[in-house]
């Protein structure tokens, strides 16, 4: 019986099952480009997908008679090694979801099955002479093609990502953030900014504990390093910390803005921090400062041939994301009743390997970047770096009284959408002559397509006059940083 055409339809199967787990769970739901433990499991899944690509076309176009079956059981067996390599690594490195082990187990029966039915076609190949020959099995053949051609360019994907990851570790910002070993109570540890920051802290020796929705993912995230809560409740009233960091919130670019995803966006803001100025008046030590996320949305957004030079005490216009921003603030403000000075840190887009970044690069790197809508519109940007710096600033103050107040936390030098689309494209060395239409953004996203196609010229007023000197000031120098 010939079961090559039944094997070579569990390969096509494996391909499109490592094709899903691939885009799904490993681009979009983990980002597994920008984490930085998955360095190790992207360097394997490059090897892994050279191994699928050669043997996709073998299989596809190759008759392997005699000893270069053994070449080919040799391929075979590296990639059942590479695989379970593949799972030690992924087991001690993130938390896998539930359906995503299920799809391994799926592929790994799949891949069994099609292992076993090509050994008892193989005797047919050793019997013939020791050559490679040339065959076809139709749409089989054009379709594995296909699939090679993918799993080649996703070897190049994931290992340059690997490397980069491997460089990044390497790469330890210099921030000090105090003198002394400091206790710290952290709201969005998990997220973007917070990764970052609590990396940075840990660096450093600091001891943290972070609200969570889910303690083993995020046991797995920082090595087991902090102490997790699921909810104030969890602490003591004893607990001492010196310093409190609230960074929780959905992101505001994301789906459409529902009224079930505007209850979303509010209650992860201002539900999180009504909890924990709660937990802070009935603490029996109270930190010495609580420093509060929000963004410079507060300010509204601004007429596009006359946008305002907006400092902290800048006037604001009404509009959905103002209004959030405002009660976020309102919200944090409050913890001064109870003794705790509050500072708030209004976000401008901040440029790091996650967040923002990532996204606005990609049409770049394919040759098809450029400004979105008419391009007038004024960005207000900051360097992760900055962000962390900024956040050590305060927490090093001598007198944390004098550190309260709104900052905007932003670069000083703010710049148009089209300016920022040319350093970008600069920086890439790519072209930068195509816009995103605002019609088509405007479809795309709805009422939050305002985020992108309008803007604001915030200035870093009350940081500067504190002392603070901006690691990146100029928007070239930090893409380059982090290209």
């Amino acid at each position: 019986m010939n079961t090559l055409p039944l094997v070579l339809n569990l390969v096509i199967a494996q391909g499109l099952m490592g094709a899903f787990d691939t885009l799904y769970h490993h681009e979009l739901r983990e980002a597994l480009p920008q984490q930085p433990s998955a360095a190790l499991e992207l360097r394997i899944h490059a090897g892994r997908s050279l191994v699928y690509g050669i043997l996709f076309l073998g299989l596809a176009w190759l008759v392997w008679g005699g000893v270069w079956l053994v070449a080919l059981v040799f391929m075979l067996l590296t990639e059942v090694v590479l695989t379970l390599w593949d799972f030690l690594v992924e087991d001690r490195s993130r938390l896998l979801p539930p359906a995503e082990r299920v799809l391994h187990t799926i592929l790994a029966l799949n891949g069994g099955a099609a292992l076993a039915l090509l050994c008892l076609f193989a005797p047919l190949w050793w019997k013939l002479p020791s050559r490679l020959q040339l065959t076809s099995h139709g749409w089989q053949s054009i379709v594995l093609s296909a699939f090679a051609a993918g799993v080649l360019v996703s070897a190049l994907r994931d290992g340059r990502a690997g490397s980069v990851l491997d460089q990044r570790a390497q790469r330890t910002p210099s921030i000090h953030f105090a003198a002394t070993p400091q206790s710290l109570l952290i709201t969005g540890g998990t997220g973007f900014i917070g990764q970052e920051l609590c990396r940075a802290l840990l660096a450093e020796g600091h001891e943290l504990t972070l609200l969570v929705r889910d303690p083993i993912k995020t046991s797995y995230l920082f090595g087991g390093r902090v102490h997790s809560i699921t909810r104030f409740d969890d602490l003591d009233p004893g607990t001492r910390f010196d310093v409190a960091i609230n960074l929780a919130g959905e992101r505001i670019l994301g789906p459409r803005w529902t009224a079930a995803r505007r209850r979303k966006l509010i209650e992860s803001r201002v539900d999180v921090t009504r909890s924990l100025v709660a937990w802070m008046a009935g603490a029996a030590h109270k930190p010495r400062l609580l420093i509060s996320a929000s963004g410079v949305g507060y300010y509204g957004i601004q007429p596009l041939d006359d946008p305002a030079s907006l400092n902290e005490d800048a006037s604001v216009r009404p509009d959905f994301v103002s209004n959030l921003c405002r009660q976020w603030e309102g919200t944090a403000r409050t913890a001064t009743q109870h003794g705790v000075p509050v500072a708030v840190l209004r976000f401008g887009v901040v440029l790091g390997h996650q967040g923002a970044l990532p996204l606005m690069r990609l049409p770049f790197l394919f040759g098809l970047g450029g400004p979105m809508g008419n391009g007038r519109q004024v960005i207000s940007w900051i360097h992760i770096d900055d962000v962390l710096g900024i956040i050590a600033h305060l927490i090093s103050g001598s007198d944390p009284q004098n550190m309260q107040g709104a900052y905007n936390a932003t670069a000083p030098q703010p710049v148009a959408q089209r300016e920022f689309a040319r350093t970008l494209a600069r920086v890439l060395h790519r072209p930068s002559f195509m816009p995103t239409p605002a019609f088509a953004l405007r479809w795309v996203l709805g009422e939050q397509s305002m985020l992108v196609l309008e803007g604001q010229r915030v200035w870093p007023v009350r940081l500067q006059q504190s002392g603070y000197n901006f690691r990146f000031p100029s928007l070239e120098a930090a893409l380059r940083d982090l290209s």
